[in-house]
């Protein structure tokens, strides 16, 4: 079935296979399956209009709702929400079902949702068994860490996003299993490595990418099992050594370190997509999948099409953001372990199913409809609990409201989104000005940054160039950004990282490292393009105007290992 996005106009196939998962996905009540209709939006703003519900990195100082407590909150304080924090919104204190409300037949669904969305309390931020670790986001079992998203399993990690089992390290993505690692992208087992991506098992590697079982290695691209080499020269233990006498982390020298290796980088070729046992899929660092389509950043995963950052255990499922530990699942955002058969949520946990057109609801719920932080709960809509008997009479109804309305198969729409565009993934993946967003009616917010009142500034590129020339008393001084102009402090944890890896403070906010660092790796999209080396047909993140050279599978694997 061919069809038009009616927003952007851009084609798209909904295909038999589609088709299909969509009346798998579809509830089944009383042994009527009520087929969810295909969506009237390609994948590409299906995947914007979810990620504008997700504010994953910024934090704001707001008063509980309930106790009048000051909080950290990705929720900005003068939007009209009630926000509990994390221990009072997981307590006793107060049940969900007390806000339920008759369904109007007279108002369009997605309306009633959003008065129900403003009168449910809802949960400060995620975070789940972390120890001296408050200023996170999306996080499970970290320890003494500051300003990390979506990252579980570390000790002393810092504006981080996407690792796991790390400690020491600072301003890396998707990195898992390392240790005094910064500025790090896309490695796993990597110790004391700097500035460099895509490493596997590497010791000591600094402005390097596509290394595995590599040590002391310095702007060097491409190389298995190697040693004391510098940008990809080969050198003896001591021409090595004699070599790093030289090399001084400085921003200056940063800047020409990184200038360099890129040189080296783009002499050497870079494999089309980055899948690791996988088979019959499509996409870009992909491990141990199957039959799965235009995914990116996903873990052992079957039968997913659509689905971006799925860190594990997903099988038949599409349109899926941040999904984990669920089969059966249609335009998702986040997950846990044990969901199944659910479409249409934002914001879900452990032991979800049977479920539609809710909101951070979980933890051995099922039949949900039209509901907000609900747990351990059935048979209810819109908060209110009904018999089974009551459930299933009236749901069907409302699905037949829905489309006459046109709401039933699409996701909620952004006007009803807690957050403003700019606050969400939706500005990473689809950018926009203030003026775009405004005009095709989302929301906008200026940001300011919250810092204690002080005439103690001092612009970054006053900074002295060396961590040995920093004092101490930069810990009570706001830097200004030398790029975006916006303001940020240095810790004292991280103060001592700086110190112990030699490096110099950082010139940039950490928001503004983080876009660094999310530019830098392959876009999530998938280009035709011809082999450099054998001229076949290959899809790749590299598009067909990179100047990379972008060698398919086989002749990669030739030229490399």
């Amino acid at each position: 079935m061919q069809k038009t996005c009616t927003k952007c106009s851009a084609p798209f196939e909904v295909t038999d296979d589609d088709i299909k998962f969509y009346e798998n996905v579809s509830p089944i009540i009383k042994g009527e399956k009520y087929i969810i209709t295909p969506p009237k939006y390609c994948p590409d703003c299906r995947l914007q209009r979810k990620v504008c519900f997700r504010n994953e990195r910024m934090f704001y100082s707001r008063k509980s709702d309930l106790t009048g407590d000051m909080m950290v909150s990705i929720y900005a304080p003068d939007i009209p929400y009630k926000i509990y924090d994390q221990e009072e919104w997981w307590s006793k204190k107060w049940d969900a079902r007390d806000y339920g409300r008759e369904f109007d037949f007279t108002r369009p669904f997605f309306d009633q949702m959003n008065d129900l969305w403003k009168e449910v309390p809802i949960v400060t931020l995620w975070n789940s068994n972390c120890e001296n670790a408050t200023y996170n986001n999306n996080c499970f079992h970290l320890k003494d860490s500051y300003m990390n998203y979506n990252s579980d399993e570390g000790e002393r990690i810092m504006y981080s996003y996407g690792t796991e089992f790390c400690t020491d390290s600072a301003d890396c993505t998707f990195v898992q299993k390392s240790e005094l690692c910064y500025e790090c992208t896309d490695c796993t087992r990597a110790y004391t490595c700097i500035f460099s991506s895509l490493l596997d098992n590497c010791t000591d590697c600094s402005f390097s990418s596509d290394l595995m079982g590599c040590k002391n290695c310095f702007g060097c691209h491409g190389l298995r099992q190697q040693s004391y080499c510098f940008f990809n020269e080969h050198l003896s233990k001591d021409e090595w050594e004699d070599r790093m006498k030289s090399i001084s982390y400085t921003p200056q020298n940063i800047s020409k370190y990184k200038k360099q290796s890129e040189e080296v980088r783009m002499k050497v070729p870079q494999v089309a997509t980055k899948m690791v046992q996988c088979s019959d899929s499509t996409g870009n660092f992909l491990y141990n999948c199957a039959n799965s389509e235009n995914c990116f950043d996903m873990h052992n995963c079957e039968f997913v099409k659509n689905g971006i950052y799925v860190p594990w255990d997903v099988k038949h499922a599409q349109d899926v953001y941040a999904h984990a530990g669920a089969e059966w699942s249609y335009e998702v955002i986040a997950g846990g372990i044990g969901i199944s058969h659910v479409a249409f949520i934002n914001g879900l946990v452990s032991g979800l199913s049977d479920s539609y057109y809710s909101v951070q609801c979980g933890y051995g719920s099922n039949n949900l409809f039209g509901c907000v932080s609900m747990m351990k709960y059935k048979y209810c809509i819109l908060n209110k609990q009904y018999t089974k008997e009551e459930y299933e009479e009236l749901v069907p109804r409302v699905i037949e409201h829905m489309k006459k309305n046109g709401e039933w198969g699409e996701f909620f729409p952004p006007s009803i989104s807690p957050f403003a565009y700019n606050e969400t993934m939706a500005q990473e993946f689809f950018p926009l000005t203030k003026e775009e967003a405004l005009n095709q009616g989302y929301k906008w917010r200026d940001i300011q940054d919250e810092l204690p009142k002080s005439d103690r500034v001092i612009s970054s590129d006053k900074l002295p160039p060396s961590i040995e020339d920093i004092p101490d008393d930069i810990l009570n001084w706001a830097i200004k950004c030398e790029v975006s102009g916006r303001l940020y402090k240095i810790t004292s944890q991280e103060l001592d990282f700086y110190r112990r890896m030699k490096l110099p403070v950082p010139r940039l906010h950490y928001e503004k490292r983080y876009q660094n660092r999310a530019k830098s790796r392959p876009p999530r999209k998938l280009w035709n393009r011809k082999c450099n080396k054998c001229d076949i047909d290959i899809q790749t993140v590299y598009s067909p105007d990179r100047p990379e050279k972008v060698f398919c599978e086989d002749c990669y694997l030739k030229e490399v290992y």
